[in-house]
Formats: C-alpha cells, structure tokens, sequence
C-alpha cells in the first residue's frame, strides 16, 4: 500500500489474495479489496468454454479514495480497452455469502462467460436492465446510450412507431458487456434482429411461462414437446432457463420476414402444442382462461419486446443464471434455479 495506488494483475479466475501470496507489499490492498472471484465454487453456466481473446482481461488499478475504482483492461479483437468501473466493493445480490456478490464479482462473471454473452449479443440492439442500487432496488430499462461513452462503443439507431428514436448498445465484444455493467446493468435484452436489418428478426422466440399451479415439471413437458415439434420439422432449437421459473426456446429463421410474419408463427407453435398437450399447454391469450396449464407466450415475438440471453443474470438476490441447456440437463437446471429461488443454492 503506497498511500493511495497500487498497480494489481489478476487474470481470471484467480483472487487477489492468491496475488498477495506472492507479493507481501500488496497483501493490504488485498485484505481490503478481497477475492475477485470466489475459489472453491462451481464455474457459471456458459455455452463455450474455449479460451478466446476476446474474453482476455486484468485489473490494473485500485484507487483507495473517496471514491475508489477499479480499471478492467481487456483485449478485443479491434484492440485493447479500459473500463473504469467504480464502487467494486458494491453489493449487487444480497442473497449471495458476504464478498461474492459486489459490483466487480458481477464484471468478473460476465468476463469469464465473455464468449457465450457476446454471441447472444452480437450486433443486436440492446436494452440494458439497470439497476444502481443492487438487485433488489428499482430496475431502469435504459435503451439510450447516455452521452460522453467511448469511442469505441457500438451502437445501433432503432425507430418507433412514435416517430421518436434510439440508439441503443449493439454489443460486438465483451468490453461493451463490462461497460453496461460499470453503468450497473445486471441483465441484457437484446431484439431478436440484428443491425444490418433491424425490421427483420433471425430468431424465432417461445417464452414458456407457467400459470399459477403450474410446476417445473410441466415446464419441462411442455419444452420437450416444442423441442419435438421443431425435430420433426427440421429445425435446430436451442433451449436456456429463463433465470426465474419458465424455458426460453429459440430457432434462427432466415432474414427477410417481418416481426409480424415471425409472430404468427410463434402463434401457431403455441397452437400446436395446446392441441397435442391440452391438459398441460395452453394458447390462450385471456390468462382468466388459461388456467393451470404453462402458455408459450407468442406475445414476446414482437418488435421491441426482449428476453434475456443465455449467460445473463436476472436481478434476484441470489443471482441466478439465464443457462443454455441441452434436453437432459433441463430437468436438473429447473431444479438448481428452484433451489436457488427458496435461498437452498448458490449460483
């Protein structure tokens, strides 16, 4: 400790403790500061673990001050950034044990599952769901970008049938992920199109939403029954938890449809299942008439309306995972979210 600066390096995945075993003149600064990511616990839920540089990254600075900050550099394939995220030590998931779920554990996450986060991102219009004082305070749905980001930051200019206009985040690395959540962002909503043609989705999207009554166990009949469906018609689909009690289901289509086009087809899977699985699917639009059955909502396959991503972390105070799954891990993700959800997990 030198008074006010110290330089640390801390690749991925290893704590700052482990780097002051190493350097004795720094162990204060790593008593203060803590692990940067928890040892001994599972890794979280990503889709790809290979190495890439995109997800390449050190902290570099700690400034023990009024207002202290961490500087995250981080390698991308148009060149190295640095994001400044100040306040590291916030707590953002109050449900997780004491120093695993600040500000830069969250960073930290998102750089180690940087590959996953960016392919469900790239190049969409992005909706960023903030929230500055932790999971449990009032979620801000930002769609502007707020003057004064850097340069590099990518963006994309969507209209509304309002007439007005915004230019949201259009994620092309993981150094735009960890910028959302310097400007505390805990999950992503990204649009089902991507920039190049915004008014044409390339992803069909069915959000699994259980009525009252309702168990996972139905959820999971339900998403094998769509899963069947799209085999038979030879389409690949790609299931993840929601993060909280449903299954999100998405197909890439083929560009050049409208939303309106996409979502009647949405309309007739929801149909589709209803008549092969009456006792436990339903497509009612009314949810007086739905009962206690799980509704493939085909109301989310629409212009501006979001889901979020595999990799992303929903603001809930244990922090649980949005998880791309295959068919037989499904049953036995449904029932680590629920054990998190009634506090029994860690995530």
């Amino acid at each position: 400790y030198d008074g006010g600066r110290t330089a640390l390096l801390v690749a991925p995945g290893c704590s700052a403790l482990d780097e002051a075993a190493a350097d004795p003149e720094g162990a204060r600064l790593a008593k203060l500061s803590g692990p940067l990511l928890s040892s001994g616990t599972p890794d979280p839920p990503q889709p790809d673990r290979t190495p890439s540089s995109a997800t390449t990254a050190r902290v570099r600075t700690l400034l023990l001050m009024a207002s202290p900050f961490v500087e995250v550099v981080i390698d991308t394939p148009t060149g190295e950034r640095t994001i400044k995220v100040t306040n590291p030590e916030r707590t953002y998931f109050s449900g997780l044990p004491e120093g695993r779920g600040r500000k830069i554990d969250l960073v930290e996450y998102y750089l180690a599952v940087g590959d996953g986060i960016v392919r469900a991102l790239r190049e969409r219009p992005t909706v960023l769901k903030r929230h500055p004082e932790g999971a449990d305070g009032e979620a801000i749905y930002t769609k502007r970008i707020p003057k004064g980001a850097p340069p590099w930051v990518e963006t994309v200019t969507v209209q509304f049938p309002s007439g007005r206009s915004a230019t949201e985040l259009c994620p092309v690395d993981v150094a735009h992920v960890a910028y959302a959540v310097q400007m505390s962002t805990l999950d992503f909503h990204p649009w089902p199109s991507r920039r190049d043609d915004v008014e044409s989705p390339d992803e069909l999207r069915i959000d699994l939403d259980p009525m009252p009554g309702t168990d996972w166990d139905d959820v999971i009949e339900v998403a094998l029954e769509v899963r069947a469906l799209f085999d038979e018609l030879g389409f690949v689909s790609y299931p993840k938890t929601s993060g909280s009690k449903g299954v999100h289901v998405y197909v890439r289509c083929k560009t050049g449809y409208t939303f309106t086009e996409v979502r009647h087809c949405a309309v007739a899977v929801a149909r589709e299942i209803e008549r092969r699985r009456p006792e436990i699917a339903t497509a009612k639009w009314w949810k007086e008439e739905r009962g206690e059955r799980v509704f493939p909502d085909f109301t989310r396959m629409a212009r501006d309306q979001t889901t979020a991503p595999g990799s992303s972390v929903p603001a809930r105070p244990q922090a649980p995972v949005t998880a791309p799954a295959t068919r037989a891990a499904l049953p036995a993700a449904g029932a680590a979210a629920s054990a998190t959800r009634h506090g029994r997990g860690r995530s």
